[in-house]
């Protein structure tokens, strides 16, 4: 299953902070969560999203409208999405593939 790494930067805010707009963001994916549509992940830097890539995409582009509904005027997104398709991977089980290697050596 695909997973996005995806980073939304709402430029020109009031203070450096942003958590306020991180925040809004998760609510955001919380939605289409409890819809059964993705699984996600926020990190310190990130938030990793798995999902179908039709969801993937509408997802993301609601993320990165969220900011502008917020009044902030410029957004930028970084983007990166890793589609494995010879077999089936989930965010779990490339943890787990990670440390399976680690107990080995």
């Amino acid at each position: 299953m695909p997973i996005a790494d995806v980073t939304i930067i709402p430029i020109g805010t009031a203070t450096p902070s942003v958590s306020a707009h991180v925040a809004g963001i998760q609510a955001i994916l919380e939605e289409y969560r409890s819809e059964g549509k993705i699984e996600f992940r926020l990190t310190p830097m990130n938030t990793l999203i798995e999902g179908e890539l039709p969801i993937l995409f509408e997802v993301i582009q609601a993320i990165h409208e969220a900011p502008f509904q917020e009044g902030i005027s410029r957004v930028a997104s970084n983007i990166r999405i890793d589609d494995r398709r010879d077999k089936k991977s989930t965010m779990q089980s490339k943890l787990e593939s990670v440390q399976k290697h680690m107990r080995q050596t």
